[in-house]
């Protein structure tokens, strides 16, 4: 492999801000054109390869010389406060590589195939339902965040995982902290920390009694093949679960409302044809990218892409949301348009650590922008886009609150 010539590092410090809740940053395009991979600083000075391109970022996030574990000296850290310690329950997925990723992962993938989500689909419906009925019953305006887009995902993955949705101010504070890149290491250890405790007292009530969810068939899975239970295994698929479960989702009810009511050409075609609603989550996930630095990695090993060498040790940005812009994979990549087709993009991920949950998200948002527009028709924002406020300071992007009348 010959190496070649490094570009100059950008003056620009990564994550950058969205000046546009639609659009992302604008050096992103600059990036982009000046190639598929190029060198850039990060908060604690150090320096990254960001991959800039769709076709890039896929091969990228299918190479095993690139690792996925956030421990390594190398791995690429934009949270203010420096290196995440390790857990006292061990790797979670998101952390791990290959053998050990495989085998963890389809101990648990069963849990979300399609059949197993459509057998979901009546609840969720009922409790959308329920929730538009408070609405509606409610007074205007209604914050949507805390009236629909919060409790709805919350609800499902805490039935799902058998967690008490009592407990959801606890992990939904909690979590807000952990996805703050501002707040300090020491806050968000204690915020770990808090929840692993509340995450480990669940595990051991379920394992004395296993109950009729997720957490209770891996009990029951774990002693049928294995003669034993992995307890700090379990804590630590919980808390990723629980945390992933109604953050992402959450944050693209909010935004997807505000793109449809603010595209209202595009909002009369799934109110007139609710068979196209699929498409438009599919768009309205390409749209936002709203985990785009999940994509982050470390080379193992010295790999060529993009015609630049990335040494063995190196960080690496795959900025998914650059490549779901990217003018050579989606025609007229900044306009929403929910009949484009275009399932290739990489708001999941791609390849092996491709979001386990992304069937259970597609089904919530097609289910939630079904139901909210056929049910309140005349639904409008309460106040001007440019005055709601945006979670710029969040790993994940989403809405704060969202104001809403009919």
């Amino acid at each position: 492999m010959t190496e070649l010539a490094e570009p100059a590092t950008r003056d620009e410090t990564f994550p950058l801000a969205r000046t546009c809740p639609f659009a992302p940053p604008p050096a992103y395009e600059k990036l982009r054109e000046a190639g598929p991979v190029q060198r850039v600083a990060l908060p604690d000075g150090s320096e990254a390869w960001a991959i800039t391109r769709l076709e890039e970022v896929r091969q990228m996030l299918t190479d095993p010389r690139f690792s996925s574990d956030r421990f390594n000296p190398g791995f690429p850290i934009l949270a203010k406060g420096g290196r995440p310690q390790r857990r006292r329950f061990g790797a979670s997925l998101i952390n791990m590589d290959p053998p050990e990723h495989g085998a963890a992962r389809r101990e648990v993938v069963g849990e979300f195939t399609v059949k197993r989500m459509k057998a979901l689909q009546p609840r969720i419906q009922q409790i959308v339902d329920e929730h538009i009925d408070a609405i509606l019953a409610g007074p205007k305006p209604a914050d949507l965040v805390s009236a629909l887009s919060l409790p709805v995902p919350s609800l499902v993955i805490c039935e799902q995982l058998g967690v008490p949705y009592a407990d959801h101010d606890f992990f939904q504070s909690r979590s807000s902290t952990l996805l703050n890149r501002e707040v300090t290491q020491e806050v968000r250890v204690q915020a770990v920390e808090e929840m692993q405790d509340f995450l480990d007292k669940l595990v051991a009530a379920k394992e004395a009694d296993p109950t009729d969810d997720l957490l209770g068939r891996q009990i029951l899975k774990q002693r049928e093949e294995h003669g034993d239970v992995d307890h700090d295994s379990l804590v630590s698929l919980a808390f990723l679960l629980l945390l992933a479960g109604h953050e992402t989702t959450a944050n693209m009810i909010s935004l997807g409302t505000v793109a449809l009511l603010e595209n209202p050409d595009q909002l009369e075609i799934i109110k007139k044809d609710p068979g196209k609603t699929l498409d438009a989550v599919e768009e309205l996930l390409r749209y936002f990218t709203i985990a785009e630095f999940a994509t982050s990695r470390v080379a193992t090993e010295d790999v060529e892409i993009g015609g630049q060498l990335i040494r063995e040790g190196e960080g690496v940005l795959g900025l998914s949301y650059s490549g779901n812009r990217d003018e050579a994979a989606f025609e007229n990549p900044d306009e929403l348009d929910i009949e484009r087709g275009a399932r290739h993009h990489v708001a999941f991920g791609f390849g092996p650590h491709q979001c386990l949950g992304q069937n259970l998200a597609r089904m919530e948002l097609q289910i939630v922008f079904d139901t909210l527009f056929r049910r309140i028709p005349d639904l409008k924002l309460a106040a001007p886009v440019d005055q709601l406020p945006f979670k710029h300071d969040s790993s994940i992007f989403g809405l704060y609150c969202l104001p809403v009348t009919w």
